[in-house]
């Protein structure tokens, strides 16, 4: 006896179906889940309003303020993040965006042996701390149109940090 293609085929999800449905009532019989008497967890959060109003958090001061204390150790730390596209040594080549050796005080939108975008290029100026600190922040709300892909550091004192390491960069 032969079987057409489709009675092969609604044997088989029949079979498929069996196969499920004696699987989940054996898992059933084994395993006896009982639901919880209340959904969830309770958290515990500490009032922080006190601790807040006393003291104002670092992220709030403002990155100039914090130049002062800012480690330029933690900044080359920081700047870790910066090495996939940038290089920071003394005569080295640029990488996918240019060396800043010396980038504190330098024009805006130059450096030999690099195109910039026309984002940057049309800026003018120099790198002061005060512009950096801006273009760290947010790089496409400073210079909208840039080909800089990174989102910015957002924590002031890691920006602080960073600014110290690149203006130690002489």
């Amino acid at each position: 006896m032969q079987f057409s293609r489709m009675e092969k085929l609604g044997f088989g999800v029949l079979v498929t179906a069996w196969v499920v449905w004696g699987t989940n009532k054996i898992g059933d019989t084994l395993v006896h889940a009982q639901e919880p008497e209340k959904m969830g967890f309770d958290v515990a959060v500490a009032d922080q309003s006190d601790a807040a109003e006393a003291a104002p958090k670092e992220a709030e001061k403002p990155v100039m303020e914090l130049l002062a204390s800012a480690d330029p150790k933690r900044g080359a730390k920081v700047f870790k993040k910066c090495t996939a596209c940038h290089s920071a040594e003394a005569g080295a080549k640029h990488k996918i965006g240019p060396n800043l050796w010396g980038i504190v005080g330098h024009d805006q939108g130059k450096a030999e042996g690099f195109n910039f975008s026309g984002a940057l290029t049309g800026l003018g100026g120099k790198w002061t701390m005060e512009e950096l600190d801006k273009f760290i922040a947010d790089p496409k709300g400073y210079a909208p149109g840039t080909k800089m892909t990174f989102r910015g550091i957002p924590k002031n004192s890691d920006r602080a940090a960073l600014l110290v390491f690149l203006e130690s960069l002489k």
